[in-house]
C-alpha cells in the first residue's frame, strides 16, 4: 500500500513514483472528535435538512417530460449523469485471497478494480505481515511488488504497531477490537489507455481500537487515493499510488458509539465487492 503525499497510514520513503507517509498514531491523519453541539443547533439542521430534502423532490417531480436531444444548454460544463450514476454492471464473479480480481479491460473495471483494491489495502490485513505480504502480490505489478517490500515491512513496524495498540502480530489486546476500514464513495477516471489507467477513488476510512482500555479510539477521516493502474496478466495492477486529504463534508451531530457498540458492528456488518 503506498499512500500519498499528504498523510496517508504508512511510510514507504523514497521508492520511486510511490511515496507513503507514516503517521504517529492515526494512519487515516483523521481529526480529533468533535464536541457534540447543543440541542437546538440539532434541531436547526434537522430543520434545513428537511427543507433541502422537499427542494430536491419538487426539483426531481418537475425534471420529467424533457426527451428531446437536440436542444442546447448553457451549463454544458457539468458532469453528465452517467459519470456519477452507477452501472449496475457486476464487476466480477471472482476472488483472490478475499479480494475481487478479474476485472473488465475497460475504463468501469479499472475504477472496479481501484476501488476494491483501496479497500483490502485499508484493511485489518495490512497490518499483518503474512496477509500483507499475500496483497502486495496480488494486487501490485511484479516491479512494484519487489520495490516495496522492505519499505513496507518498516513500514509497519513492530514500534508502528505499538503505537496502534498492537502486538508485534498484528494482534489487539484481549477484549479489543481492531479497525481498519476503507468505505469508497466514488472513484472517476482521469486518464486512460489500453494498457493503462489513473483513477482516483474518494473514500472515506475508519481506524482505531475499540476496547474500553483503549487510548486511541475509531475515527473517521476522508481521503483522495489515486493509483495508476497497469493492465498485466489479464487484470488490473497497481504500479504506483498515492493519497491526499479529503474532500470532507462538514461533520455532523451525531453521537458518539461506545467501544461496545463499535466491536459489535464491526463483527456484524460485512463489506461490499464495489462497482462502477
Amino acid at each position: 500500500m503506498n499512500p500519498g503525499d499528504e498523510q496517508p497510514y504508512s511510510d514507504y520513503g523514497d521508492t520511486g513514483h510511490t511515496r507513503t507517509r507514516l503517521p504517529e498514531n492515526d494512519p487515516y491523519g483523521g481529526a480529533p472528535r468533535r464536541t457534540p453541539r447543543r440541542s437546538s443547533s440539532r434541531s436547526l439542521v434537522t430543520v434545513v435538512g428537511v427543507v433541502i430534502l422537499l427542494i430536491a423532490a419538487i426539483a426531481f417531480a418537475n425534471r420529467g417530460g424533457d426527451s428531446s436531444g437536440g436542444g442546447s444548454t448553457t451549463k454544458n460544463d457539468k458532469p453528465a449523469a452517467s459519470s456519477t450514476a452507477a452501472s449496475g454492471t457486476r464487476p466480477v464473479d471472482t476472488k483472490s485471497a478475499g479480494v475481487p480480481t478479474g476485472f473488465a479491460h475497460t475504463e468501469q473495471g479499472a475504477q472496479s478494480a481501484a476501488s476494491n483494491y483501496a479497500v483490502a489495502l485499508g484493511s485489518t490485513g495490512m497490518f499483518k505481515k503474512d496477509s500483507r505480504d499475500q496483497l502486495l502480490q496480488l494486487l501490485y505489478t511484479s516491479q512494484a511488488a519487489a520495490r516495496l517490500q522492505g519499505p513496507m515491512d518498516q513500514a509497519y513496524s513492530t514500534g508502528f504497531l505499538a503505537k496502534m495498540g498492537l502486538d508485534a502480530a498484528g494482534n489487539p489486546p484481549t477484549g479489543s477490537t481492531f479497525v481498519s476500514r476503507v468505505v469508497p464513495v466514488g472513484s472517476t477516471v482521469q486518464q486512460y489507455t489500453e494498457n493503462g489507467a489513473k483513477v482516483a477513488v474518494w473514500y472515506m476510512g475508519l481506524i482505531g481500537m475499540a476496547g474500553t482500555a483503549s487510548t486511541d479510539p475509531v475515527t473517521s477521516s476522508w481521503k483522495t487515493w489515486t493509483f495508476d493502474l497497469q493492465w498485466t496478466d489479464g487484470d488490473w495492477k497497481i504500479a504506483s499510488d498515492t493519497q491526499k486529504d479529503g474532500p470532507a463534508p462538514v461533520p455532523g451531530d451525531d453521537k458518539a458509539a461506545t467501544a461496545d457498540e463499535i466491536s459489535k458492528a464491526i463483527e456484524e456488518y460485512g463489506g461490499f465487492t464495489y462497482a462502477r
